[in-house]
């Protein structure tokens, strides 16, 4: 494990190890990875396996002959249901049944022969990455922890890539870092026995989206109470979310039932206008045994709070850096009271709601049904009459997509959201201060990847819950690391793959409607959470807090194109940066187009500052 790894803290929510073939070469690669601190698992040679960090109640193990098993994450499965598996197995591709079955999000790492197989979650919030060292292949939960080992430094073109906004598919599944590889989430890596061969296999695709909502809503309530239920099952103190919201409203009621007890915590928002308090506080009267405790709305971090003082070891650029002290700001507190895991809302969004993009298809299987939703979307979303009519008639393949994207990099963002609501996505952009540099770059990494991509899904809005789904989990997997950190981890049951899965099952059209706020949520939390609280159709943006916090941090910002890293690199313009960073209530600034560069920016600077071990 690198130095910098060692220097963390680590626990329960922050399991990070590499894993190794059954071969010498691997062996002598390993030393690269074993420090003080650290555990170690074998092969039956003796030779290691896993060296990383992990708690012991985040880690199930089997072994039977010459197969060995480990889960390490929150899995629901035991070590007898392992070994069972372990001793039946001929293959390594077998664990693909294991794999779409156990709920829970883990890494799934097998070895078999020497071979070995190694697997995220196919939501992407765990991934797998992979590198050539000493060599053979050895492969990681995290990509620093192979480049600290290869003594590598962040890609350029990869930085200018992630300059962009958005990124998109499959541009941000790659690593940052020079010789290291990602593993897409749908696949899992396998390594020969000498190490000298890698491939990958997929595991997972999406369901076919068919069940109506009467048949579906059941298995997506099952589902999240099998995920909540495998975080509160041990008892003590949890905490949760309670925003007012659905999403953790939802979380909150499921947690309840279980035999843990739980603190259920919101923050009010800043606007006056914003009612998630009063529906909060309304579903806590109906959980007589959480106790409910409400933030000060004053007291609670603003948007781009403590920017300059991010230290967090990250393995790539993160927009979650923004709302990083948000996020956190409350997770010490709760974990002076015991709490032993913070249950959050995040991901409902994503998998309960749906891409508008759907009907781009069903227009065409379902013309009259179509344009009477399409009708209620444009009120809803005040699409123009002759965009939404375009994007109907954009026929593009997701490859021609992605080239055409490369070609219009610098024109203005759409006035209206339709284009993309409706498309592939949103098409990405670069802002002036990025030089040409940066454009010739990302320019070149869009063509390149353009010229093989797939789409996630063959049907646009198939691809779009997809994309939404991975962007989401890049997110919350830093967020998870930076909130054990913090002192308390964190866990967002939504994000699950049985949970993705159940909720992607069900039929497009009866999950994304003008008409209904979450039908498929409502539904599926009838019975469990009361029908006062399922009858919010809205919820609350937090702009105010984002508008606030650019004005107020205005002077971090300030400091933070000083000496700016991407400016050295010849990324960006840093005078333009610091001009802008005079004038936040720009109105261009309403959109968050400065995210990619402060993330860039940030993980840059964080390198520098993050804890090194104590000498001596």
């Amino acid at each position: 494990m690198s130095d910098m790894h060692e220097s963390a803290e680590t626990g329960r929510g922050d399991a990070h190890f590499a894993v190794f073939p059954d071969c010498e070469e691997a062996a002598a690669a390993a030393r690269f990875f074993r420090h003080p601190g650290t555990r170690v698992l074998t092969h039956a040679s003796g030779r290691p396996w896993l060296i990383g960090h992990w708690s012991g109640t985040e880690i199930v193990t089997a072994r039977a002959g010459t197969t060995a098993l480990a889960a390490v994450g929150w899995c629901a499965a035991d070590r007898p249901r392992l070994e069972r598996r372990a001793a039946r197995m001929r293959d390594l591709t077998e664990l693909d049944d294991l794999a779409r079955s156990l709920p829970g999000s883990f890494h799934l790492v097998a070895a078999h022969d020497g071979q070995v197989r190694i697997q995220g979650t196919a939501s992407g919030l765990r991934l797998v990455f992979h590198a050539r060292i000493g060599g053979v292949h050895i492969a990681a939960t995290s990509a620093d922890l192979l480049a600290t080992a290869l003594d590598s430094r962040p890609d350029t073109g990869r930085l200018a890539v992630r300059l962009l906004w958005p990124v998109p598919h499959p541009l941000y599944e790659t690593s940052v870092w020079q010789g290291v590889d990602a593993v897409s989430p749908h696949d899992a890596l396998i390594v020969s026995a000498d190490g000298r061969r890698a491939r990958t296999s997929r595991w997972w695709w999406p369901p076919e989206p068919v069940r109506t909502l009467t048949r579906g809503a059941p298995a997506v309530r099952a589902a999240l109470a099998e995920a909540v239920d495998l975080r509160t099952r041990p008892g003590g103190v949890v905490s949760c979310d309670l925003s007012g919201g659905l999403d953790s409203t939802s979380v909150c009621f499921l947690a309840a039932r279980s035999s843990a007890s739980v603190l259920a915590a919101t923050w009010p928002g800043r606007d006056p206008a914003d009612t998630d308090l009063a529906w909060a506080r309304q579903a806590a009267e109906h959980l007589p045994r959480t106790e409910h405790v409400v933030w000060d709305a004053d007291a609670s971090a603003l948007v781009y709070s403590d920017l300059l003082g991010i230290d967090d070891l990250l393995d790539e650029p993160t927009i979650g850096v923004m709302d990083r002290s948000r996020v956190l700001q409350h997770l010490p507190w709760l974990a002076e009271r015991g709490s032993r895991v913070h249950l959050t809302g995040i991901g409902g969004d994503h998998v309960a709601w749906c891409s508008e993009a759907y009907y781009h298809r069903l227009l065409r299987t379902r013309p009259l049904f179509a344009l009477s939703r399409l009708r209620g979307f444009r009120a809803l979303w005040n699409w123009p009459l002759g965009a939404t009519a375009r994007a109907l008639a954009d026929t593009r393949a997701y490859p021609r997509w992605l080239a055409d994207s490369a070609r219009q990099l610098r024109t203005p963002m759409p006035e209206s959201s339709v284009t993309g609501s409706l498309g592939w996505g949103m098409a990405p952009r670069l802002f002036p201060w990025m030089t040409p540099e940066t454009e010739r770059l990302a320019r070149e990494a869009l063509l390149d990847s353009a010229a093989h991509a797939e789409p996630l899904h063959p049907d646009r809005g198939l691809h779009t819950d997809l994309e939404l789904i991975r962007t989401c989990t890049r997110i919350i997997r830093q967020w998870e690391r930076m909130a054990t950190r913090a002192g308390l981890p964190m866990a967002s049951p939504y994000l699950d793959d049985r949970v993705i899965e159940a909720c992607l099952a069900v039929r497009p059209d009866e999950r994304v409607t003008p008409w209904q706020y979450k039908p498929l949520l409502t539904e599926a939390m009838r019975g469990v959470v009361p029908d006062a609280c399922l009858r919010r159709a809205n919820k609350a943006e937090a702009s105010m807090d984002a508008s606030d916090g650019l004005r107020r941090h205005r002077g971090d910002l300030m400091t933070l194109w000083s000496d700016s890293r991407l400016e050295r690199l010849g990324l960006v313009d840093g005078e333009q940066l610091r001009r802008l960073a005079q004038r936040p209530s720009a109105p261009g600034l309403r959109d968050a187009i400065l995210y990619s560069t402060i993330a860039c920016e940030v993980w840059l600077r964080s390198r520098d500052r993050a804890p090194r071990p104590a000498v001596g």
